[in-house]
């Protein structure tokens, strides 16, 4: 996603959706930053997984300090199951980003060609490491590979922002997310959408 087509997804939402309207004005611009760091972005998204900020944060500085910045595949085979535990990691991560680097080095899974593979093959792809689940995928789909439409419909924080502007009395399911993203027209441009939405909870 260029800077060009987040500017025609702001220009979208706000011609469709007024509560969208409202949040751009008051938010500003997208700053979405799609990169190329695909392996580290995967290793970070289980590390960091059911963890508040602050302690997923700590944590993953730990294990990339103990890496020297550069968490090779092979490293992270090599250590032990201990050493990496004893970053802050539990038994059930510590064999995820360990099986994240055995299907790295086997080629189980690549990252050649990713940027011309649908989502649909991208997910069936990454969901063969243990602890990639759908939530996983759709977080690299947006702010790794920057793809505009994605709707993450079991994520907590969009739920939560949906509820919350929508003026919903609970939180949406997956159904009525997608509900609202119909009525309002989101789509092509949900993923920017729901960037906005996770903007709004940190507004005060």
């Amino acid at each position: 996603m260029t800077k060009q087509e987040i500017e025609k997804g702001i220009v979208h939402l706000s011609r469709n959706d007024k509560r969208l309207s409202t949040l751009i004005k008051k938010i500003g611009k997208c700053n979405l930053q799609p990169h190329n760091d695909y392996y580290i972005s995967l290793l970070g998204s289980i590390i960091q997984q059911q963890l508040s900020l602050k302690a997923a944060d700590s944590i993953y500085r730990r294990f990339m300090d103990y890496f020297n910045q550069d968490p090779k595949p092979k490293k992270i085979l090599d250590a032990e199951h201990t050493d990496i535990r004893a970053l802050g990691l539990s038994n059930s991560k510590v064999k995820f980003v360990k099986d994240l680097s055995e299907k790295i080095i086997s080629k189980e899974i690549s990252f050649r060609k990713i940027q011309i593979k649908s989502n649909e093959e991208i997910t069936n792809e990454l969901i063969k490491v243990k602890g990639i689940g759908t939530w996983t995928v759709h977080m690299f789909l947006i702010f790794t590979l920057g793809r505009s439409d994605v709707l993450p419909t079991g994520d907590l924080g969009l739920k939560r922002a949906i509820m919350l502007i929508y003026n919903l009395k609970k939180l949406p399911d997956e159904k009525r997310i997608i509900k609202i993203s119909k009525e309002n027209n989101w789509s092509p441009f949900s993923s920017v959408a729901s960037w906005y939405l996770w903007k709004s909870l940190e507004i005060k």
